[in-house]
């Protein structure tokens, strides 16, 4: 059928003039059956009138991946207009016109130029027309044509992925979904069979298949185990023409994987395990690994061991590794040699989660035998008991025995034993104990009041191997004896009014007692025996550890008698009885009429120490008068300093100012920093002069600053000047110490007497003429200009 239809394609499109045209809406399947032409004339310059069409027209059909040497010929354009005398010429335009289809303007004759792909473009539509060569009008209405290209079967079918990757679970049953795959085929599907696409499988037989129309592949094996194969490699094959011979086809590769259910129980690899542990193993102690394999993975792999039967069912445990799935077998509680020395365990490995599908494979469990063998150890002694508490009377003899403590060696040897007693827990040797009895004794006396509990360790050690020993603590408790008298609670001193009247209450007694008797304590008050006759007082007893004291008469005289001392006596009721004598001191004092007391005649009861007003008055007096005087001092002292150094103006004479502080010289780096005479910035400017009483404040005057690396001899030339033409300065000498001096200073004399003029220019003759006043210093300057003279 198909060749055929290539021969009529071929042989239609050979004809020398393919000018058969069909409409552009129905589709033709060879030549047509009639011929239709149109002819366009004009009979008038004004109007078209409408005549035969001289056109002889079809759509035109195309091979595309044509592979010849020459154009491929597509038909022919003749219009009737057209005498053959080559006045008309054929023009064509749209897709591909120029380029793809070229068009003989004489004959008409179009020819495709390049080889055509329908997949890229099925259709082109181009427009055809005649024209007249000498004018270029056309002689015929533009008209549209269709050229169509034929499919042929140039494309394979092409997957959408190139591998495909599924998992299906093991054991699944036949027929069972794993994926879809599918392939596409870019032929036209209109047009024949050129992308009707089948699939088949060319690798993965017999586990595998795939249904030829969809491409759906299926299980088609039953019971695959996932623990003999994992892993599956499937190739599937689409081919178009339906699968016909000389079809194209295109393959793709399915990787599969089964996944993992659980159709596998736990096999423990051996059917006894046997393990050794030391009897001194703690509990939580590792004694073991025991391991169950199982084929499964993940989940299903996951197993939990448990103890279901044997002697150890209360001394061992197994707990399971989540990252191992291993059992690990632990001491539950202390095990001991000497009472057993094997133990025998059955231990159960089973997975917790189990699949319904799956149970027919059988249980999924499976139990070992775990044989634990104790060994002996050598262990410390071992006391009877994990603590004694012991008893003992406070009045007890030294070397009374208390208590005794026991201990033994759990090793079947049986080592003897010796006991002692750990001193840091009895560092004042009050107790000791018996090497070999255990025996414990007093070594000193006890007293109860002073420590009532005794913590005491007591060490236990085997005389064949010291470092084995135990401890445990021992309690003493020290019983009371009634050993103390009871005693007043505080110091009691009391008074009683003038004008008391007989039986009146004027204190309380309470008592104390170191002791503790069993009972509680009852205490008894009474007058001692000597002051009971011709007492002023009397005790009442009032059964509750407390008493009273009374009056016994109306009125007391605190100039007769200021001061009472009575004596009570305190009684305990046990046994021995214990008693003291307690003086209470009444003073006689004078009362209100509320019975507040107002004065006494021991003034001690208000002033305990002190002294008498006048006394106290003199006292302040004395201190008053010090600190004025130390006042008045200060300020003499005060004002003495701010007198100025000349107190009249008319003084003109040569002052020392001294200020008491004397350098050593140029040598000197000790005593005074000579930096401050080199580095003038560092004098603040504004300090007033030390010599005088400032009588008001002037503006400095601002002068440059000397150079960093001014010598002294300048900065001291420099100052001199200032205070010669400074106006605010005293109109007289004055020698002002620049804690500055040495031995053969080239700064010479500091007075401002030769500061303006030399010793050759100065005319010292005027002195005279001043008066006896300044006779003496005429003589010393008149006498050195004598010298130079002669």
């Amino acid at each position: 059928m198909r060749t055929s239809w290539y021969f009529l394609l071929l042989f239609w499109v050979g004809q020398p003039y393919p000018t058969f045209s069909t409409p552009l809406s129905k589709r033709t399947s060879g030549f047509p059956a009639k011929k239709r032409a149109l002819e366009l004339s004009g009979n008038s310059k004004t109007e078209l009138n409408r005549s035969k069409r001289s056109w002889m027209w079809n759509q035109f059909f195309l091979l595309e991946e044509y592979t010849g040497t020459d154009y491929q010929y597509v038909g022919k354009l003749h219009s009737d207009q057209d005498r053959g005398d080559g006045s008309l010429k054929y023009i064509l335009s749209g897709d591909g016109a120029g380029d793809l289809f070229i068009i003989n303007e004489n004959t008409g004759d179009i020819q495709a130029t390049k080889r055509l792909d329908r997949e890229k473009k099925p259709v082109y539509i181009l427009r055809a027309q005649a024209v007249n060569r000498r004018t270029g009008k056309p002689v015929e209405p533009e008209s549209e044509f269709v050229i169509k290209i034929h499919d042929i079967n140039d494309n394979e079918p092409i997957f959408t992925e190139e591998v495909y990757m599924a998992t299906v679970p093991e054991m699944s049953d036949v027929g069972t979904f794993v994926v879809q795959v599918t392939a596409t085929d870019a032929d036209d599907p209109t047009y024949g069979n050129s992308a009707k696409v089948v699939y088949s499988i060319l690798q993965g037989q017999p586990y595998f298949s795939v249904e030829s129309e969809t491409g759906i592949i299926k299980t088609a094996l039953h019971n695959m185990d996932r623990e003999n194969r994992e892993q599956y490699q499937v190739v599937i094959q689409a081919k178009d023409m339906g699968g016909q011979m000389g079809g194209l086809s295109g393959t793709t590769t399915v990787n599969i994987t089964l996944t993992d259910v659980n159709d596998n129980p736990p096999r423990f690899p051996q059917s006894t395990y046997q393990f050794k542990t030391p009897e001194s193993s703690p509990p939580g102690t590792p004694i073991g690994r025991i391991k169950a394999s199982d084929a499964d993975v993940g989940e299903n792999a996951k197993i939990v061991y448990s103890i279901t039967d044997g002697e150890g069912l209360d001394m061992f445990d197994v707990i399971t590794d989540q990252e191992t799935q291993e059992g690990i077998l632990t001491v539950k509680k202390l095990l001991d040699f000497e009472k057993k020395k094997v133990y025998t365990l059955k231990v159960e490995a089973s997975n917790p989660h189990v699949e319904a599908q799956f149970q027919y494979l059988g249980p999924f469990k499976d139990s070992a035998t775990v044989r634990i063998v104790v060994e002996d150890v050598d262990e410390p002694p071992v006391f009877s008991k994990l603590a004694y508490i012991l008893q003992i009377r406070e009045d007890a003899q030294i070397n009374t025995t208390i208590g005794s403590v026991t201990a033994q060696d759990p090793d079947a040897a049986r080592n003897p034993i010796k006991y002692s007693v750990d001193r840091h827990t009895d560092m004042d040797r009050i107790f000791n104990i018996d090497s070999g009895n255990g025996s414990v004794f007093t070594s000193k006396l006890l007293d109860r009041e002073t420590l009532l509990w005794h913590n005491v360790t007591v060490i236990a050690t085997e005389i064949n191997n010291p470092k084995q020993s135990s401890r445990v603590p021992l309690y003493i408790k020290v019983l009371d004896v009634n050993d103390n008298a009871p005693e007043f609670a505080e110091f009691y001193e009391t008074f009683v009014c003038e004008k008391a009247k007989a039986d009146q209450l004027i204190q309380t007694l309470r008592a104390v007692d170191k002791d503790d008797p069993y009972s509680g304590h009852q205490f008894s008050f009474s007058l001692a025996p000597e002051a009971t006759s011709g007492s002023n007082f009397t005790i009442h007893d009032n059964k509750d550890n407390t008493a009273g004291i009374l009056t016994r008469k109306n009125g007391y005289n605190r100039h007769e008698m200021s001061t009472y001392l009575l004596p009570v006596v305190i009684s305990d009721n046990d046994y021995p009885v214990q008693s003291s004598t307690g003086t209470v001191t009444v003073r006689v004092c004078a009362c209100d009429h509320h019975g507040n007391m107002q004065s006494c005649h021991a003034e001690a009861l208000i002033h305990p120490t002190g002294l008498s007003t006048g006394a106290l008055v003199a006292i302040l007096l004395c201190i008053v008068i010090l600190l004025v005087t130390v006042v008045l001092f200060a300020a003499l002292r005060r004002q003495r300093k701010k007198e100025p150094l000349i107190i009249s103006k008319e003084d003109i004479r040569d002052n020392i100012v001294s200020y008491n502080d004397e350098g050593g010289g140029e040598e000197d780096t000790q005593a005074f920093d000579i930096g401050t005479l080199r580095n003038p910035e560092a004098i603040e400017d504004n300090k007033l002069r030390r010599d005088i009483v400032p009588e008001g404040l002037f503006l400095p005057r601002r002068t440059p600053t000397a150079r960093d690396n001014t010598d002294v001899r300048d900065f001291i030339n420099q100052r001199l000047k200032e205070n010669d033409t400074d106006p605010t300065a005293p109109p007289y000498d004055s020698l002002a110490t620049y804690a500055y001096e040495g031995t053969g200073s080239v700064a010479e004399s500091l007075s401002s007497l030769e500061s303006v003029t030399t010793d050759g220019d100065q005319d010292y003759d005027y002195l005279s003429d001043w008066g006896p006043r300044f006779k003496k210093l005429a003589d010393m300057y008149g006498g050195v200009d004598s010298d130079k003279d002669s």
